[in-house]
């Protein structure tokens, strides 16, 4: 564009010329890749910092050690199936993250808050909004990135269970059956941990409160739980044990498998739900997970202002 001048007296004198000037801007011609990409793009980004990847040394420190702690009960295990022919796991695949709560509850409470708290305090949410992409977007991509990550770190020792079983030469039928139990109690679990645990990190903008309320919504919900259905159990009061365990996360998932995956329960006494009781189970966590997504669409409506 060529400079163009204009000239302009002021009582009698000529004005400075004003020039505008070409500093080479371009309109965009290339491909527009729209909503999709950028989902895709942040869930990629969102399950990649869950695990440290494209972050500082640091970052990866506490999951990657988290995710070893994960694994190395299964190796051993492995290990000692191999060396001593055993004719079973000494473990069942759906109760491996159930003994192991403790570590899947350290990690979601580190992890969360950085998902969701550093958007949220330094106010960057409403520039992922002025691109194409929408509030159901951000939401879906990051609650399906956390999943993933939960769902990465509690598969990966089935794994490690199931092929180890196979190296030990155990009935194939039955390892199978088992390793696609454990899947499907691991991946509810992940959708509830991750559902919960962005939730309550989402309700705070620092990272710190954010860790301090995951671990105390998992941890008190569990002790308040294990506590009552043992005061429960000491009072011949076995119908109660089952119904106190909807109101904890990990009993809830406890409940769904033992009554539909055929696992045993950690209840005190044994005395987990049944088929009748397991249905009630399983919509409460299919409603806690539901609701924790619209909770976060909720959170997401004022946050992208």
């Amino acid at each position: 564009m060529p400079p163009e001048t204009h000239a302009v007296t002021t009582a009698g004198r000529p004005a400075a010329q004003d020039v505008i000037h070409n500093i080479g801007y371009r309109n965009y011609d290339g491909p527009r890749l729209g909503r999709g990409y950028a989902r895709r793009s942040l869930f990629s980004q969102s399950l990649r910092g869950a695990y440290g990847l494209g972050r500082s040394a640091k970052s990866k420190v506490l999951p990657m050690t988290l995710f070893a702690v994960m694994c190395l009960p299964a190796a051993i295990v492995v290990a000692v199936a191999v060396t001593t022919k055993m004719n079973r796991l000494p473990m069942e695949y759906t109760r491996y993250a159930i003994y192991l709560q403790a570590v899947i509850g350290l990690y979601i409470a580190a992890q969360a808050p950085q998902s969701v708290s550093r958007d949220l305090r330094f106010k960057t949410v409403p520039l992922y909004f002025s691109r194409p992409i929408e509030r159901a977007d951000y939401v879906l991509a990051k609650f399906a990135a956390m999943a993933s990550a939960l769902f990465v770190l509690t598969a990966t020792p089935l794994l490690i269970l199931y092929a180890g079983a196979l190296l030990a030469k155990l009935d194939f039928a039955d390892q199978t059956k088992g390793f696609a139990q454990g899947l499907v109690s691991v991946a509810l679990l992940s959708l509830l941990f991750a559902g919960i645990g962005l939730v309550v990190a989402a309700l705070t903008p620092r990272r710190g409160f954010g860790v301090a309320a995951v671990i105390a919504v998992l941890t008190i919900s569990y002790g308040a739980v294990s506590t009552l259905q043992g005061i429960a159990l000491d009072n011949d009061n076995t119908d109660a044990i089952g119904w106190l365990g909807l109101f904890s996360p990990i009993t809830l998932i406890d409940g769904v498998q033992t009554a539909f995956l055929s696992a045993g329960t950690a209840f005190p006494g044994g005395h987990g739900p049944g088929t009748g009781a397991g249905a009630v189970y399983l919509l409460a966590v299919l409603a806690l997970i539901a609701g924790s997504y619209g909770l976060l669409m909720r959170r997401y409506r004022k946050a992208g202002l």
